[in-house]
């Protein structure tokens, strides 16, 4: 037998067929400015997929200047169909299934002279739709205010057989301005904070978010008459920063009614949080203390106990999960217990170095604690810290971990994301950047980090990029360096934070600010970037000036705070940036920076 044989025909066939097969008719959609295609949309089309169908339309419209029309039936023989929604592309592909898709996954295929953009529901369609939009045709949804919609008269698609499910099924870059509902969906974020409306394929909601303990069982209610429902610290039962005693059997029925009368007045919750309070005081009673032991993990009595109430609620809500914390004291895994199907549990990198990636050994603990929580954790989520919420708008160089971190999760069983960032302001440091960036390793762990960083702000600061991508070098460069340990508290003192780092990122910025000086949007994109290096020299204005002094280094800020103050505020007051820092409204650490530099 010629073993050969067969591989010389199929050299034979590529050769002969391969320019046919490379050349496969691509299907046009829009030639000179003129349609040459319908949308295609059911009768019953949810509505989602309608609006799925409006955005595609509108964006078609503003990239070709063609305006679309929208049939319920393929009928067409002289025009391509776009089929949008699942009852849609039953209409030309019969055996169009969403088996496996779950609520988000997408199929964009062409068949014949059709192109199919679908998915799961309730947001699948939609999914697609932005996915053939951003892929496809070059738009990109930078943040809230800001886009790039490209111009092109004429759209011809090559042949596509896409069908992606992503593998988190909760994700959410926690930031201001990505709270936006129509930033939201089309950067695939469902998180509980956007005001996702049914049109926008809905979102995770919760009822509870975190920390739900004196929520669920308020101190002032049951505290006088029932004080052994709370913990035993010191042999004493108390209020003061202290959690619930977990083996308190009456307490839990009291709990479990309470929360069950809440998920009554939420019909769209989908997951019920049921949390530690946002310190220590785990209960020290013996029966609590004995669980933890066995447990080796005060984790093991509060699964046990959210397993019980995930358990009393499951019969009466079987589409709502119970949601809780691996937070400080709870975050080792234990020994025994596993969570039930019905139980989320969150993971929290609060103690973390984000200088370095999470997998690095300087946070060896919390690594090991992941792998452990992989291991027992069916619906694992991640609660991740992005932000400096001490210093907002100070220099705050993660950039490079967020990929190699949100990777580490998606590797270890994590199904869920949520990516706590400044929630309270906008004008953060470089605020729009992260929460695009995270936005899309989301939703697609195993894009390239660097590269997205570096696409957006080409994307969003134009002939600035370059200056600006150098400026984020030096901090991130600086940090490394100095070795730092770069928490979501750290101090406006850190190492890194030099003058020498400030003054040389200074430098870029002002360069940044120059290559767009005839473009005003862009300029003051610039100027939102140059706050937190302004910033950190008016919070050590005197030891700079100082330094400065002693190195007879050239100063690069105006010569007094006041001109350097009055100049954050104007471009602050502009950004609305209401705050500098998590809880503090107002302007209140620069004002008294301002008068420390006056002395």
């Amino acid at each position: 037998m010629n073993s050969q044989k067969p591989m010389i025909i199929f050299v034979f066939l590529a050769i002969v067929l391969g320019p046919f097969i490379s050349k496969a008719p691509a299907l046009t959609i829009a030639r000179n400015a003129k349609p040459q295609a319908v949308i295609v949309l059911a009768a019953d089309a949810s509505e989602s997929e309608r609006h799925a169908a409006a955005e595609l339309s509108g964006f078609l419209t503003q990239i070709t200047g063609a305006k679309f029309e929208t049939a319920a039936v393929a009928s067409s023989k002289n025009l391509a169909h776009i089929l949008v929604g699942t009852g849609a592309a039953n209409q030309t592909d019969f055996d169009f299934i969403t088996d496996g898709l779950g609520a988000d996954g997408i199929v964009i295929r062409t068949i014949g002279n059709n192109l199919i953009l679908a998915g799961g529901k309730p947001r699948g369609t939609l999914y697609a739709v932005y996915t053939f939009l951003e892929d496809q045709l070059g738009c990109r949804w930078w943040s809230s205010k800001v886009s790039t919609i490209p111009k092109k008269p004429t759209i011809t698609i090559p042949k596509l057989n896409i069908r992606y499910v992503p593998v988190l099924e909760y994700r959410e870059p926690y930031w201001f301005d990505a709270f936006d509902p129509d930033w939201a969906v089309r950067n695939k974020s469902n998180g509980n904070r956007p005001a996702l409306d049914a049109k926008r394929g809905g979102r995770h909601i919760y009822q509870g978010f975190v920390h739900t303990f004196n929520w669920l069982i308020p101190p002032q209610t049951y505290f006088k008459d029932h004080p052994e429902w709370f913990s035993l610290i010191k042999g004493k039962r108390t209020t003061d920063h202290a959690q619930l005693c977990l083996t308190n059997e009456e307490m839990r029925k009291e709990l479990v009614k309470n929360l069950r009368i809440r998920l009554r007045q939420n019909p769209a919750a989908t997951i019920a949080s049921v949390s530690q309070n946002d310190w220590h005081g785990n209960c020290q009673c013996p029966k609590c203390a004995a669980i933890e032991k066995a447990e080796e993990s005060p984790a093991g009595l509060m699964l046990r106990f959210v397993n019980s109430v995930a358990a009393d609620i499951e019969k009466e809500f079987p589409n709502v999960a119970i949601s809780t914390l691996a937070y400080q004291y709870t975050r080792k895994p234990p020994k025994l217990t596993k969570p039930r199907p019905n139980v989320i549990v969150r993971l929290c990198s609060i103690e973390c170095s984000f200088s370095r990636p999470l997998a690095d050994e300087r946070n060896k603990k919390f690594r090991d604690d992941i792998v452990g929580w992989s291991k027992i954790a069916d619906r694992l989520y991640i609660w991740d810290y992005t932000t400096n919420f001490r210093h907002h708008i100070m220099p705050h160089p993660n950039l490079r971990v967020l990929r190699p971190n949100v990777k580490f999760f998606a590797d270890h069983n994590v199904k869920g994301i949520f990516e706590q960032g400044a929630y309270t302001t906008n004008g953060a440091e470089m605020a729009e950047l992260r929460a695009w960036v995270l936005a899309k390793l989301l939703w697609n762990p195993n894009l390239d980090g660097r590269k997205l960083i570096d696409e957006f702000i080409a994307g969003y600061y134009g002939p600035a990029a370059p200056h600006i991508k150098a400026y984020l070098n030096v901090t991130h460069d600086a940090v490394e360096a100095a070795s730092d340990h770069l928490g979501c508290f750290s101090e406006h003192t850190a190492k890194f934070l030099s003058f020498e780092t400030l003054t040389k990122g200074w430098t870029h910025l002002k360069a940044a600010e120059e290559a767009v000086k005839n473009d005003p949007d862009l300029q003051f994109r610039v100027q939102v970037a140059q706050l937190p290096v302004i910033y950190t020299f008016l919070m050590r204005w005197n030891e700079m000036r100082k330094t400065a002094q002693t190195a007879n280094a050239d100063w690069p800020m105006p010569d007094s705070a006041q001109a350097a103050y009055d100049n954050f505020i104007k471009t602050a007051k502009q950004k609305n940036i209401s705050r500098l820092n998590e809880w503090q409204q107002g302007y209140g650490p620069l004002d008294e920076a301002l008068k420390r530099a006056k002395k």
